[in-house]
């Protein structure tokens, strides 16, 4: 089948003939017509399958035009840099037809966005937070939305968005197209649709743990972090090879622990993005990345998510992931658009358990390669690696609830002991201090002095 075949509009034929694009991937010919008929469609595709034409060109090619300022078709993705690329996307197939997109994420002015929505739209693409925001000022107006998008929901729902979807559905009109795509089908996910989607129709292209066949895979069962850097530098010295290479860490601090660590080796050649850097920083990291300017970048699986990088020449994961599906979103980083592409895994013992569910949800696997010789094995070891020693012998620790002291009352002892003595206690007192304590028994002193 080609893009020829499904009936596209031709402002859209254009555009696409623009893009170079000939045919259609499964996720894109198999949703297309549902999507276009207006039912609600629940998408299960591997990331890298074309997940956001899937859902944009049936939209536009059903999408009139319109005056009205207030938009008909809202999507909602994860995280910011996704909003950037899926506004790209949209404009791309929309650049020969007269349709406004807009994206809204947090961390930029809410003002600035309050006013490029006044002026009117006909698409916004947003996340979550923000939207919710803008939606509550009343500057933007969601009754009017006919076609609800969410992309990569099941990160949306690990991010703790549930409760702002929710809040969400309640602001959106009853009677409206919802799509869903996502990588994995969870048991939150699945809840969600339950609840809100009206018989949907479901495309599944390929199971999560399908690995793509254009790409190679091969492991390295590396002792720690040190060596990990020592084994990387030393791949990475093959400039001709690893011509762009997308790293995957675990999280933020091991993000800026390797970039520091790429940076002696290689100045100027590596760029990282996760959470804790600023948009204006993250935006640059993935457009120098993109152009050439940077071979290497450094993520974490979240902010990774959905991006859409061409030509990346090696995915390196250089810490296991604990979910097996992660570990197929990051290689589908590489080998997209049927081109090969390559994925290096390290793993240490601790991450021995990681690697056979990943390779049992695969059912395959992984190549082991031997270390090269040139690498140095490293003893040192950074401080989540260090052992934990237990206290032996602690005399302040007790060994199980039994040794646990019992309720903490006794009784008084006698010169603690209280009685209630009334109104007679300030007579009492004034007794045993030998002067009043109240301004009535001063001035009762003071008038039988002068008595």
């Amino acid at each position: 089948m080609t893009f020829s075949d499904l009936n596209l509009t031709t402002p859209l034929r254009n555009a696409i003939a623009d893009l170079g694009f000939e045919h259609p991937t499964p996720i894109q010919e198999q949703s297309f017509n549902i999507i276009s008929a207006g039912k609600d469609v629940v998408g299960i595709a591997q990331t890298g399958t074309g997940k956001t034409f899937a859902y944009a060109l049936p939209i536009l090619k059903t999408l009139p035009f319109s005056t009205q300022d207030n938009p008909r078709v809202l999507v909602l993705v994860p995280t910011r840099e996704l909003v950037v690329q899926v506004v790209e996307e949209f404009e791309k197939m929309a650049k020969y037809a007269n349709f406004r997109v807009l994206g809204v994420y947090g961390g930029t002015n809410i003002n600035t966005q309050k006013q490029a929505i006044a002026k009117g739209l006909d698409i916004i693409v947003a996340t979550p937070g923000r939207l919710y925001d803008l939606a509550l000022t009343h500057v933007l107006q969601l009754k009017s939305i006919q076609k609800l998008v969410i992309d990569e929901v099941d990160v949306m729902l690990d991010l703790g968005f549930r409760h702002q979807l929710l809040n969400l559905f309640h602001l959106l009109p009853e009677r409206r197209q919802n799509i869903m795509f996502s990588a994995t089908m969870t048991k939150d996910v699945d809840e969600l649709i339950t609840e809100f989607f009206i018989n949907p129709e479901r495309v599944s292209i390929a199971v999560s743990g399908t690995p793509l066949e254009n790409i190679s895979q091969e492991r390295f069962n590396v002792p720690n972090f040190y060596t990990k850097v020592n084994l990387l530098n030393h791949l990475l010295n093959d400039t001709e090879t690893y011509t762009k290479v997308f790293i995957f860490v675990a999280y933020k601090r091991m993000a800026d622990r390797l970039f520091d660590q790429l940076e002696e080796s290689f100045y100027g050649q590596s760029c990282v993005i996760h959470s804790n850097k600023t948009q204006n920083y993250r935006l640059r990291s993935i457009s120098q990345f993109e152009e050439g300017a940077n071979r290497i970048l450094i993520a974490t699986d979240v902010m990774a998510r959905g991006l859409d990088i061409d030509n990346i020449s090696h995915v390196i994961n250089f810490d296991t992931p604990d979910y097996p599906e992660n570990y197929m979103h990051r290689i589908g980083r590489t080998g997209r658009a049927e081109r090969e592409g390559h994925s290096i895994v390290f793993s240490t013992v601790a991450e021995q358990e990681s690697i056979e569910t990943i390779e049992a949800l695969m059912k395959m696997t992984i190549i082991v390669s031997e270390l090269p010789e040139a690498v140095e094995v490293s003893k040192e070891l950074i401080e989540e690696e260090q052992p934990h020693h237990n206290e032996r012998n602690n005399p302040l620790k007790r060994k199980s609830d039994e040794d646990a002291p019992g309720p903490a009352f006794h009784d008084r002892s006698e010169k603690n002991s209280k009685e209630n003595l009334g109104g007679s206690y300030k007579f009492k007192i004034a007794n045993k201090y030998k002067k009043p304590k109240t301004r009535g028994d001063k001035n009762y002193n003071k008038n039988n002095k002068r008595k």
